[in-house]
């Protein structure tokens, strides 16, 4: 169980959720942007504990809700409780933030994950022989993830949030850990050293509060 609690008793999130999770840390750091203090029960994903219906974390207990999917959680801490702070009012830049979620969700997660990210957990956590023939297979796929994301830094600033004046949106939050993670693996520390405007994106990030708050353990 980790996570910061209220000075005035029980923690106004409660994150049901395995403390490694990518989209765990989401939440959490939502949290954190939106001032709520939160707490997160560890649960496994595949465990009769966790009352997602498809297996999934988290579950967040939030105003009485219970509340499943990482951006119908984001959306609805921002929205309720952070005044929408981190999503512009410009219809064409939220339209902007909303497709790298989409992005970040859809395609960069599962290929991380399965490419290199989970692998190496389970090298590291469980002991697992590594298996070097499905690692080099997602190489070439992750390199040109990596390569679009490094071109559409340079050509766009922050994705394009800067550009209507925005500096960190919840394409921010969700893209972050997601691109750490990966950092986190030898390979994918490789390939990142090497995109100049993604690493600094990187590092801007982590000098944000939210970020610093909820750093995963594994995290040098």
């Amino acid at each position: 169980m980790s996570g910061a609690k209220s000075d005035h008793g029980a923690p106004q999130v409660r994150i049901f959720g395995t403390v490694i999770s990518t989209y765990t840390r989401i939440v959490q750091t939502t949290c954190e942007e939106a001032g709520l203090s939160h707490e997160t029960i560890a649960t496994a994903a595949q465990s009769p504990q966790n009352r997602h219906p498809f297996g999934k974390v988290p579950v967040v207990e939030v105003d009485g809700l219970e509340l499943i999917e990482s951006v119908a959680i984001a959306h609805y801490l921002d929205n309720s409780h952070n005044a929408a702070a981190l999503q512009p009012a410009d219809h064409a830049a939220r339209a902007v933030m909303d497709k790298w979620i989409a992005v970040a969700n859809n395609y960069l997660f599962p290929l991380f994950e399965r490419g290199l990210v989970m692998p190496w957990i389970m090298h590291r956590v469980a002991g697992y022989p590594l298996d070097p023939e499905k690692i080099n297979a997602a190489l070439p796929q992750i390199s040109r993830a990596l390569g679009f994301l490094e071109a559409e830094l340079q050509q766009d600033g922050a994705w394009a949030a800067q550009n209507f004046g925005h500096d960190f949106t919840l394409a921010d939050v969700f893209l972050y850990p997601i691109v750490r993670s990966l950092e986190l693996t030898p390979q994918g520390e490789v390939g990142i050293s090497q995109c100049d405007h993604l690493a600094a994106w990187l590092r801007s990030c982590e000098k944000r509060p939210s970020i610093a708050a909820t750093r995963w353990e594994s995290e040098p």
